[in-house]
């Protein structure tokens, strides 16, 4: 792909069938993978996996997926044809899901259950699925920049990509919140080191914790089983309803920044309450969740959005550079999951009985490893310098 030229057409803005119409093309990566980092962990161990096994077979997705979109990334930028990727890999990925949430097939046709064969079967389909969903991401982030070279239409697409995704996120704890309502228990070089650093934190926040929130309500407050459900609703409503809001806003390197730390900081106060927050006051639950669903939205809108200004109207390896950018956010984030797993079967670390606060690795999981990473995030933003870009505003407002 050659560098992009000044022409008019360019810089156009875009429309507002358009942005929507790029916006739902991510929508079955998006409920595959809240079903993923929310459920899988639950699921493998309700089945009967240990919790370092569980955790292997979720990083053995996370490494298929971190390799895949490096090659899908290279691929894409050496041959082109967003389309073609994106379609053959929500294909594969249509196909494959259902086996990671399935029976363990290997265990079928040799007769035997064991947890080394139950382990190796589920690693192998989960891997197979994150290769399908590696190159339908890459192939979708990269086509962004492709779509438009006007910066502030680039910030309304992922800002409109954000709120589709809530809204898939949101099917699923619908759909959830029945099932489990009606069931029982059981320089530039320097920038673009920041901005990578930046994207990979702010993904660590955000699937870390996602990873862990069903076991927190469940196992550390006590809540209904519904709750498993709903909380993480709750959460997408709020990013959704905020990702909505983000697309009418006029963008800018210093508005990217502000918004982004805002984010961070405020979900630096939401993982303080989620470590202390005691089983009694439960509820308080609810109210945190609307705020980490803003501070969700605010950092992942803003966080991808700086890809896009570092990559311009430069679009030689921009699909390799969200690739690249994807290794790291898999790769540190399966690592992290299977290190807080390994340490799972010890549960409680320290018990406060007056305070009903059991300061477990599900609360390290979901309060404090997000919480740091927010922190370091905001520093590292801070010290970010982003070049000045063109922005117009879209040439329809989407809430007209």
């Amino acid at each position: 792909m050659a560098n992009a030229t000044d022409d008019v057409d360019s810089f156009t803005t875009l429309g507002r069938s358009t942005v929507s119409y790029y916006g739902v093309g991510h929508m079955l990566n998006d409920i595959t993978a809240s079903c993923w980092f929310t459920y899988l962990l639950l699921f493998l161990t309700d089945i009967g996996l240990s919790p370092r096994d569980a955790a292997t077979v979720m990083l053995s997705g996370q490494i298929a997926d971190g390799f895949a979109t490096i090659f899908a990334g290279e691929l894409i930028d050496r041959f082109g044809h967003f389309k073609l990727w994106h379609g053959a890999g929500s294909v594969l990925v249509a196909i494959s899901f259902s086996s990671v949430f399935g029976g363990c097939i290997p265990c079928k046709i040799f007769g035997t259950s064991s947890s080394t064969l139950r382990t190796v079967g589920y690693s192998i389909f989960a891997a197979i699925f994150n290769v399908g969903w590696a190159a339908t991401q890459v192939s979708h982030m990269s086509m962004l920049n492709c779509i438009t070279l006007n910066s502030n239409s680039r910030v309304v697409l992922a800002s409109c990509r954000n709120a589709f995704t809530m809204v898939a996120n949101l099917s699923l704890y619908a759909v959830a919140f029945v099932v489990f309502g009606v069931t029982r228990a059981s320089t530039h070089a320097d920038i673009e080191n920041q901005v990578a650093i930046v994207y990979v934190l702010t993904r660590l926040v955000v699937n870390v914790s996602q990873a862990y929130l069903a076991f927190y309500v469940i196992d550390d407050l006590r809540m209904a089983q519904s709750a498993k459900a709903l909380v993480p609703a709750i959460i997408y409503i709020s990013s959704f309803l905020v990702s909505i809001l983000l697309q009418e806003i006029s963008w800018n390197g210093h508005s990217l920044k502000t918004f982004f730390s805002a984010g961070a900081i405020m979900w630096i106060f939401c993982g303080a309450g989620i470590l202390f927050l005691p089983s009694n006051m439960s509820a308080f639950m609810y109210l945190i969740s609307i705020f980490i669903g803003i501070a969700n939205a605010l950092m992942m809108v803003t966080g991808v959005s700086m890809q896009s200004f570092l990559i311009d109207t430069d679009l030689n390896g921009c699909a390799f550079v969200c690739g690249s950018l994807s290794f790291l956010d898999k790769i540190s984030c399966g690592l992290a999951l299977f290190v807080l797993q390994s340490y799972q079967s010890n549960r409680f670390i320290q018990e406060n009985h007056s305070n009903h606060v059991n300061i477990s690795v599900t609360r390290f999981g979901l309060g404090l490893v997000p919480a740091l990473c927010a922190l370091v995030s905001v520093v590292v933003t801070y010290t970010m310098k982003l070049q000045p870009a063109r922005c117009k505003p879209l040439m329809e407002p989407l809430l007209a």
